[in-house]
């Protein structure tokens, strides 16, 4: 139906312009919905925490560790010919074999095996670690240094 004045005000003097669509309702639901409840928001932000805590967790036990950056110790190198190594850290994985003795003012001399290899390596306890009781069969990480004549210092020890 055509409109008679399509800009005419409403005062009754023509026709109304009815939309087509006026008496339907919608099928489209609105953007947005309904607000994030809060009990979300906590249980979110906890699981976010947990997750920041352990790897925290395990970031610090790695910067923690000091033999991370130290060379393994090499039998096969210290054996050919000690002198490249004297004054060098190294870590190495030890096991008790035998307790040689101990004097209070050098320290505690011991013969441990490296891991992976059988045969027997002195090493000098110092007196900062009397407080470590080596047993037989026990197995320690030690940072090792090779000192003068070859004889090879314990400088820190653990046991694992």
């Amino acid at each position: 139906m055509p409109a008679v004045k399509p800009n005419a005000d409403d005062d009754g003097e023509g026709q109304r312009i009815i939309s087509p669509f006026a008496q339907t309702t919608s099928t489209v639901q609105a953007k947005g919905g309904r607000p994030m409840p809060w009990a979300l928001w906590i249980v979110s932000s906890l699981l976010i925490l947990v997750i920041l805590g352990i790897i925290g967790f395990f970031t610090f036990q790695y910067l923690a560790n000091p033999y991370r950056t130290m060379e393994p110790f090499s039998m096969e190198k210290y054996l050919a010919d000690y002198r490249p190594m004297s004054g060098v850290k190294f870590k190495a994985n030890l096991k008790v074999s035998a307790d040689l003795g101990w004097k209070p003012e050098k320290g505690h001399l011991m013969v441990f095996t490296v891991e992976n290899d059988n045969r027997a390596l002195v090493v000098l306890i110092p007196p900062k670690l009397s407080g470590i009781f080596f047993t037989k069969g026990q197995t320690y990480q030690v940072s090792l240094e090779v000192g003068e004549g070859g004889l090879v210092y314990a400088d820190t020890c653990e046991k694992e």
